[in-house]
């Protein structure tokens, strides 16, 4: 029933167990998504701490996940600002904590944004900080997180998409050294014509 301001307020129990928590997010950052804990209200008692509690985000980074910069873009037009996500605890380094990051889609469905967004190919899998290496948990979550990638990858998205060949053929002649002095010459031309 705690409200948890800071990354260091959480229980290393929560972070060890993984427990999920519910959150209310304000910003995203390059850092990562700034989320205003939301915790267990229980009627009577919930009114009564909410003179006490103090004012403060948790930074909850994604997991697993390195973002690229249309990552961050696709967030911050994904996500509305005050939208409540869940964030189950894999780890804690520093203020941040590394997790799996929820989002309710309708009233059955949620998302993974871990997995979304390596779907999406805005990102890359990375080491998922906090979690054992040799754990059977890191295990699970690393080949979720790889087969999305998978996925990016073999549809081309993203990140992940090539250039088609009249691209690179546009690409070579334009960056060509006999393309680009006659371009220069043909300008020159043009403003001396001009004069």
């Amino acid at each position: 029933t705690s409200k948890f301001t800071s990354a260091l307020d959480i229980p290393v129990e929560f972070v060890e167990k993984n427990v999920k928590l519910r959150g209310k997010l304000h910003h995203i950052t390059e850092k990562g998504l700034e989320v205003e804990h939301i915790p267990i209200s229980i009627p009577f008692i919930t009114s009564i701490q909410r003179k006490w509690q103090s004012k403060g985000l948790l930074l909850v980074r994604l997991a697993g996940v390195e973002l690229a910069p249309s990552g961050t873009a696709w967030l911050q037009q994904e996500l509305k600002p005050k939208q409540t996500i869940w964030f189950q605890l894999l780890g804690r380094e520093d203020l941040a904590l590394e997790c799996l990051v929820l989002v309710n889609k309708g009233r059955f469905l949620s998302m993974c944004l871990n997995e979304e967004i390596l779907r999406q190919g805005l990102g890359r899998t990375a080491r998922i900080e906090g979690l054992h290496h040799d754990s059977r948990l890191y295990w699970k979550i690393h080949k979720r997180l790889l087969r999305a990638e998978l996925k990016a990858l073999k549809k081309n998205k993203g990140i992940w998409k090539e250039e088609s060949y009249s691209e690179r053929i546009r690409d070579r002649v334009s960056n060509n050294k006999f393309v680009q002095t006659l371009k220069q010459f043909v300008s020159w031309l043009r403003s001396s014509i001009q004069r």
